[in-house]
């Protein structure tokens, strides 16, 4: 399943998450797209790992080492993982294919989210790229399918064939599970497809898939419920989370989907802080510490170059951590946050584009440039501000931009 941007959800048994989601691990590049694990990954590992070695994997073979058992159920895990990131994979690669950016993937407790930064283009480019990964499930279920066949025929059943089989329904189940069309399940976003198709009205149609997002989720919800209560404790409790996931990823998209209505058309200058303070790259933290302009103003400063180009961003914290002996020594440059940790745009770029990027914290500050030269930055509560004043003093746009 993939991520609207600043929009979370489930994938399958497992799941997306949104903005607070956050790689642990970065674990490098795949396909040009930065690729992560959360710590809570461990958790869905350790639980598939330990379901086989200790449950079914004895229960069909019994009498076999423990030590076949705990290699098999690790592996069918590790294997697991590797089908979620191969999912959100062809979400990344076919949403680039459409000229849509991806920003990262990372995997957690509930699956897999691959953060997609801006809209489709249409509804055809939405089908396409929310359609890939349940049909990359659904293949590598058949094929997991054909090897437990194809061992078992030539070698007979056994602990590898028996995880193979598990291989291949779990991804089919996942295939299956996230057609279901309920946002933000893939299934969501080809409802939202087509009704964006067929209305011509993009945050009409994210409104009614996250609508039918919370309808969904509040039936996993009752039917955990009803499984708690006739004795099926994990498994109610498993449904319980994974619907009121549901349910709060599908009522923030709609949040955002609304927030995207409400800023369509603003472009990234009316909403920065113009001509902001700069700061030189060749002072000393020291300084930099001991200048009131710097130390009682912002909790952020962008570095530029002589001729006003951007080179970084020096943060009030940055700046403390250098330790005090050394302060005098350290250079700006030294301890700034470099360019390419530093979301930089141009003025005339969309604010809807600039929004799935912005984070509270002084480090997520956006450079604004105009032909190569500082002019501005924005930050989160500068988008607040605006927010705050578009729904007091207009009505609420009917359009996603």
């Amino acid at each position: 399943m993939r991520s609207q941007p600043s929009a979370a959800g489930p994938e399958g048994a497992a799941g997306k998450s949104g903005n607070g989601m956050r790689a642990s691990f970065p674990l490098g590049r795949v396909a040009g797209v930065r690729v992560g694990l959360h710590w809570s990954a461990l958790g869905i590992f350790w639980i598939i790992a330990l379901g086989l070695a200790s449950g079914s994997l004895p229960h069909m073979y019994p009498g076999r080492p423990w030590v076949a058992y705990w290699a098999v159920g690790l592996g069918a895990a590790a294997v697991f993982l590797a089908s979620l990131l191969a999912h959100e994979l062809a979400h990344a690669v076919v949403a680039r294919r459409n000229e849509v950016d991806v920003d990262e993937i990372v995997l957690w407790l509930l699956g897999g989210m691959a953060r997609i930064r801006t809209e489709a283009p249409s509804p055809a480019a939405e089908l396409r790229i929310a359609g890939a990964g349940p049909l990359v499930s659904l293949v590598l279920g058949g094929l997991f399918a054909l090897a437990a066949w194809a061992l078992d025929a030539s070698a007979g059943g056994g602990l590898v064939v028996e995880a193979l089989i598990w291989l291949a329904a779990i991804n089919i189940l996942l295939a299956l599970f996230n057609t279901v069309p309920a946002a933000p399940l893939d299934g969501g976003r080809l409802l939202r497809a087509f009704l964006w198709w067929r209305g011509g009205d993009p945050y009409r149609a994210s409104m009614q898939a996250t609508a039918a997002g919370r309808v969904f989720g509040w039936l996993l919800v009752a039917g955990g419920l009803l499984m708690f209560a006739r004795g099926d404790v994990f498994g109610g409790l498993w449904f319980v989370m994974i619907g009121w996931f549901l349910i709060a990823a599908a009522t923030a998209e709609g949040g955002q989907a609304q927030l995207r209505a409400l800023l369509a058309g603003l472009p990234v200058r009316q909403v920065m802080t113009p001509d902001p303070v700069t700061v030189a790259p060749g002072l000393t933290i020291a300084e930099f510490l001991a200048d009131a302009r710097y130390r009682y103003r912002h909790s952020a400063y962008p570095v530029t170059g002589d001729d006003g180009t951007p080179l970084g961003l020096l943060t009030l914290r940055g700046a403390g951590g250098v330790p005090e002996g050394r302060r005098p020594h350290v250079t700006v440059a030294e301890a700034m946050l470099p360019l390419t940790h530093v979301t930089v745009v141009d003025a005339g770029t969309a604010l809807t584009e600039l929004t799935p990027q912005l984070a509270p914290g002084a480090e997520h500050r956006t450079l604004v440039t105009d032909q190569g030269r500082l002019i501005g930055i924005v930050s989160a509560s500068d988008v607040g501000r605006v927010v705050s004043w578009l729904t007091t003093t207009t009505p609420r746009r009917r359009n996603s931009g």
